[in-house]
């Protein structure tokens, strides 16, 4: 069954890939780049909250706000890439991974604790 969020994530993975062909980059776009150019992406996110107290919304104004969706943006799509050039299916491994998480990290050892229920 395919959700919106799948139906979403393909379609800027087709997005992407016809965005790349039209200017000759699928050959640039190998894995190393990609996880490179997310990690640079990430960074310049991190940038706009930087010096901040906390970064929630009454700390950012108008013209942050946009830098910051647009970071974001920047940060999912080359994720979308790196995801596709590894044929690794994205909603599939979030949810995966969310399952995992649930198992790791229960909800009543951890709950309001910034511990790892492994922690004691």
């Amino acid at each position: 069954m395919t959700t919106a969020l799948h139906s979403d994530l393909q379609d800027l993975r087709d997005r992407t890939r016809q965005f790349a062909r039209a200017r000759d980059w699928q050959q640039f776009h190998t894995p190393k780049n990609l996880a490179m150019a997310l990690s640079v992406e990430v960074a310049e996110l991190a940038e706009h909250f930087q010096w901040l107290q906390t970064g929630t919304a009454a700390e950012l104004d108008d013209d942050r706000r946009t830098a910051i969706r647009h970071e974001l943006a920047d940060v999912l799509l080359y994720l979308v890439q790196l995801a596709d050039k590894l044929e690794v299916d994205l909603h599939a491994a979030a949810v995966d991974k969310m399952v995992l998480n649930a198992i790791k990290y229960p909800a009543d050892p951890v709950r309001s604790e910034l511990r790892k229920s492994s922690e004691s």
